[in-house]
């Protein structure tokens, strides 16, 4: 798997998993071929409680399937926190997803950065700058320096993730790199994801702000997902058309410009279903703009990130 491409997957399993008979992380591998993916998510949000000897094995038969995976940290890092405590703690969650990462064979930890409190957003950045630089710090320390962290855009509003705070965050180091999470970002700003103008907008800023591999290796997360003036209240399915936003333009966009993300789906159980739905579009369009004669840009320059 040493050649980047664009990938779908699932955040955990579908309610499909149990019902086609699987029964365990072992199955994983699997279920997630079976479904016609090639990225799944594992998912430590309440801590990583995966053994290192089991990550081993899914990650023999993810590799022998052309599987990556990859590892959403513990919900509770605040790399923001007024309590110091609570920012070490948060390195130690990231070394931990970490070595599970590796376990499993895969590249990247997404992290959600945590929430602006009771200081400014400025304040709560400057924190979370500092809490990241020490935890990239650690990670190479601790020979975990081929693992990617993902600070993720978050969908509620007090929370620290506007892209914005999301890219200054991946300047701390150029191997961090963001996690775009559409249906947050369409959520915090009440709506603001509507067309493919709208995505486009975001993709163009990613890549001013970056400028290099990581503009078009970036890590999405994607669901349809209701707000109220608070931003993210809660995830759906495809299926429920009245939330957004709008995969297919989104698909139109990295067929065009020749980006290869990897693309984790979080609906509400059917991420895989709506995986594959994404991954249909995509193909879609990517044979619309060959049989056009378009040409995508070349890929940036740059070794493929993980």
């Amino acid at each position: 798997m040493s050649e980047w491409k664009v990938r779908f997957g699932t955040a955990g399993t579908s309610d499909s998993f149990t019902a086609m008979g699987y029964k365990n992380s072992l199955d994983i591998p699997a279920y997630t071929e079976k479904m016609g993916l090639d990225a799944f998510e594992y998912q430590c949000g309440h801590g990583v409680r995966l053994g290192l000897d089991k990550a081993r094995q899914m990650a023999d038969d993810a590799a022998a399937r052309g599987i990556l995976f990859s590892v959403h940290a513990p919900y509770y890092i605040s790399a923001s926190s007024l309590d110091e405590e609570k920012r070490l703690n948060s390195v130690n969650y990231l070394l931990q997803s970490a070595a599970l990462c590796r376990a499993l064979g895969g590249r990247r930890v997404i992290f959600h950065s945590g929430s602006c409190g009771r200081q400014s957003r400025e304040a709560a950045l400057e924190k979370a700058l500092d809490t990241l630089k020490r935890a990239q710090d650690a990670l190479d320390e601790a020979g975990f320096a081929e693992i990617t962290l993902c600070p993720e855009t978050m969908g509620k509003i007090g929370q620290l993730g506007t892209l914005e705070e999301v890219l200054a965050l991946c300047g701390v180091d150029r191997r961090i790199t963001p996690c775009i999470d559409f249906g947050h970002l369409n959520a915090r700003t009440l709506g603001g994801i509507q067309t493919k103008a709208d995505y486009a907008a975001i993709l163009d800023r990613i890549g001013e702000a970056l400028g290099d591999a990581r503009a078009r290796q970036f890590h999405v997360h994607f669901s349809r997902i209701e707000y109220s003036k608070g931003g993210e209240k809660r995830h759906w399915t495809f299926a429920e058309t009245q939330f957004g936003p709008e995969p297919q333009p989104l698909m139109e966009l990295l067929a065009e410009r020749g980006l290869a993300p990897v693309i984790i789906c979080e609906s509400a159980g059917t991420q895989a279903e709506d995986a594959k739905t994404m991954k249909r579009f995509f193909e879609a369009c990517l044979c619309t703009t060959s049989q056009s004669g378009l040409r995508p840009p070349a890929p940036l320059v740059g070794e493929p990130l993980a």
